[in-house]
């Protein structure tokens, strides 16, 4: 009797053995093969609370009414992005001119912290730099970052961006103040018609 139970024990003891195995092997493979999903979705009157409470997270500036009124009518130049359905980051852009030339400004481009280092950034700024190049007559991108926040910095230059300048007190109620431009030239001056010089 004391063999049997012995036996039924370890038998017990195996299995268990066994089940733990296997649900540790599936648990990891699950994992590793696990894809999630980075998608970019207009912004609407309906999700604009959303898109103000990121701002809020992200970043240590304030945004007034009148740029969130303008994001509601920027069209492709303002996306959420979302991580496996959840709003996790945002870009927000504008057009300006200078001297002739269109330029785009990206106003707004972030993530929630815990979302970084996915290619959730990436993403946003590559929709950015589709929408120019299917226009074909943008100048340049430029936009500007906090001089301390060199993984941003590093970011855009990535992706080609360098400092062209440095403004003093470009920001308030924060320090350090100061913000580099970056600025990723599209169309070299040489190449602008003489209409556009």
């Amino acid at each position: 009797m004391v063999l049997v139970i012995s036996s039924f024990i370890s038998h017990a003891t195996i299995l268990r053995n066994l089940v733990f195995k296997h649900l540790r092997m599936t648990i990891t493979l699950g994992l590793s093969c696990y894809r999630a999903t980075i998608e970019l979705g207009d912004v609407t009157p309906h999700n604009l609370q959303q898109l103000k409470r990121l701002n809020q997270v992200v970043f240590p500036v304030s945004y007034n009414d009148k740029f969130y009124k303008d994001i509601l009518e920027a069209g492709e130049l303002a996306k959420l992005a979302y991580y496996n359905d959840i709003v996790v980051g945002a870009v927000c852009c504008r057009i300006d001119v200078l001297d002739g030339s269109r330029r785009l400004y990206i106003m707004t481009l972030g993530c929630l912290a815990p979302y970084r280092k996915r290619g959730i950034g990436a993403k946003m700024l590559e929709h950015v730099l589709n929408y120019v190049e299917k226009d074909g007559d943008f100048h340049s991108i430029f936009l500007h970052v906090q001089v301390n926040n060199q993984s941003a910095i590093d970011f855009y230059k990535k992706f080609g961006f360098e400092i062209v300048e440095t403004k003093e007190q470009y920001y308030k109620r924060i320090e350090p103040a100061d913000a580099h431009v970056l600025m990723k030239l599209l169309r070299p001056q040489n190449n602008l018609s003489e209409s556009e010089k």
